[in-house]
């Protein structure tokens, strides 16, 4: 029997293989020039050592240095040994590029757009080739808005991977590119390509409770998730929480009316953070937290919201004392503009948390990561300062006014939530430091480096560590300002020298706030 093994590499890109009956992964990716790592070929090296995330398979032979018992039980396996007993999902322990493979471009005509309230619309993608697309419910594909001289936009699946049509969800926003296309100029039949799939938030096999958390459109991708437990034949209960902003913002509760039907144990709440709400539950959506939803841990939480959301949901489990089983998130990384036409990126809902803290920016894009915290803050924060100073090489010199602009109002708004050496507001601080960091990797336009900086634990260390009472070293605000002050006088030397030097000035921040909860 013939099945499907997804190689997710680090670098966010998923390709799809077929694995023949008794052919090792390895031998199979080698046929469709995906070169992952490989060495001996005979399970004695562990050169191709991957971590199997769903699936069984028959491991094979290897020796010990190879792959040890411990390591097995784990998950790790040998794509050079193993050999498929169902469908599978690896992750490979290198870039695509290393790889020497890369996402694929589809052309695809739009078949429907639909308008399901004043801020949201739904639209349809068919492709000729839908055989040939394979993705995991959850994933996304960065889409080309026609008429934007290639600009992309990150948009997740809302439909199942099964499902011939290609559906997603999309917050409108004044002066968002994607956004003003689809409301203004877009016509069924008009041809758009789009590249994928990627992303590390999919559906694993389902083992016990799931929790999903969706915020605003954060769904699409949650929706995918339903829509392939409608066909499994699963025993575990799965609840979804769906927090908006405004009763408005509600979408789509005809189609999780129909889950309820088609998923044995399906269950769904809505959430709207405005007071004034007729809605039954009203506030955050950790407010609506019951005990069989979390299980004393036993749960896998699936969320998809803005970086406060994400935050408040790790928090809340944190002062309850639960660690679920698994928990896996993407993030809306929220960038602000001070004009539309300067806006580099499309707009993202800022759901379940009050505007205050969540409020909506004129740009801001998805950024997909799964997130678990393993690094020592200095070894995250270190590695944060070499991919600036590798992305400073690249946009030095090429940044316009208006680009120039946005990473100066960054820089101020982050300093807004610092008052010398106190914190006016610490967890707005995390989030509009990560807006400030973020910045240069959306503007250079280059996937990778993006991938790489989202896939840092920088603003959920951050967000777990600083607390209003706690010390920041004064100089970071001037840090962000010095380093703006460097692009505009086009100086590499001191925009390197500042990055270095706030690099240390974040680190004695963190480290005194660690000793202050110690």
């Amino acid at each position: 029997m013939t099945y499907q093994v997804a190689l997710a590499f680090e670098d966010g890109i998923t390709r799809f293989i077929k694995v023949g009956p008794r052919e090792t992964v390895a031998d199979a990716s080698y046929k469709a020039r995906i070169n992952i790592p490989l060495d001996c070929r005979d399970g004695a090296c562990g050169t191709c050592k991957a971590f199997c995330e769903s699936g069984k398979f028959d491991g094979g032979d290897y020796i010990e240095e190879a792959l040890t018992d411990d390591e097995a039980e784990k998950g790790f396996c040998l794509p050079c040994q193993m050999v498929p007993e169902s469908d599978l999902v690896l992750q490979i322990p290198t870039t695509s590029d290393v790889a020497k493979t890369t996402a694929t471009t589809y052309s695809s005509t739009l078949t429907e757009i639909r308008r399901l309230s004043e801020t949201t619309y739904a639209f349809s993608l068919e492709i000729e080739n839908r055989d040939e697309l394979s993705f995991l419910p959850g994933q996304y594909v960065n889409i080309e808005v026609p008429g934007s001289n290639g600009q992309t936009r990150s948009y997740s699946f809302s439909s199942g991977p099964e499902v011939s049509t290609l559906s997603f969800l999309i917050r409108i926003t004044d002066g968002g590119l994607m956004s003003t296309y689809m409301r203004d100029v877009a016509a069924v039949g008009d041809a758009i390509n789009f590249t994928g799939p990627m992303g590390s938030f999919f559906l694993r096999d389902p083992k016990r409770t799931s929790l999903l958390l969706a915020g605003g459109t954060g769904l699409a991708p949650l929706l995918a998730i339903l829509e392939k437990l409608s066909g499994m034949d699963t025993p575990h209960p799965t609840h979804l929480i769906y927090g908006v902003n405004t009763d408005t913002d509600l979408v789509e509760l005809d189609v999780l009316e129909d889950y309820k039907s088609r998923i044995d144990g399906f269950t769904f709440d809505t959430v709207v953070g405005d007071p004034n709400s007729d809605a039954e539950k009203k506030g955050y959506v950790t407010n609506h937290f019951e005990p069989h939803h979390l299980v004393d841990g036993d749960v896998d939480i699936y969320l998809c919201g803005p970086p406060p959301m994400v935050e408040g949901v790790r928090r809340h489990l944190e002062a309850e004392g639960i660690k679920p089983q698994n928990f896996y998130f993407e993030k809306f990384a929220l960038a602000v503009a001070p004009a539309a036409e300067a806006a580099p990126v499309e707009a993202a809902p800022a759901a379940a948390a009050p505007a205050a803290e969540a409020a909506e920016v004129p740009a801001a894009q998805p950024a997909y990561e799964i997130g678990e915290e393993h690094s020592t803050f200095e070894a995250q924060f270190d590695a944060r300062m070499a991919l600036e100073l590798a992305v400073v090489e690249l946009t030095m010199g090429k940044l316009t006014d208006g680009q120039l602009g946005e990473f100066k109002v960054l820089a101020e708004l982050a300093g807004k939530t610092l008052a010398g050496e106190t914190f006016v507001d610490a967890a707005a601080f995390t989030v509009t430091n990560d807006a400030f960091h973020q910045f240069l990797f959306n503007a250079v336009g280059n996937e990778h480096l993006l991938q790489a900086y989202n896939r840092l634990e920088v603003p959920s260390i951050m967000a777990k560590v600083l607390r209003q009472e706690h010390w920041i070293d004064g100089a970071v605000d001037a840090d962000h300002l010095a380093i703006v002050a460097a692009f505009e006088q086009q100086d590499i030397a001191a925009a390197r020298a500042s990055i270095v030097a706030h690099n240390e000035h974040a680190k004695a921040t963190m480290a005194a706030a660690e000793r202050g909860q110690a």
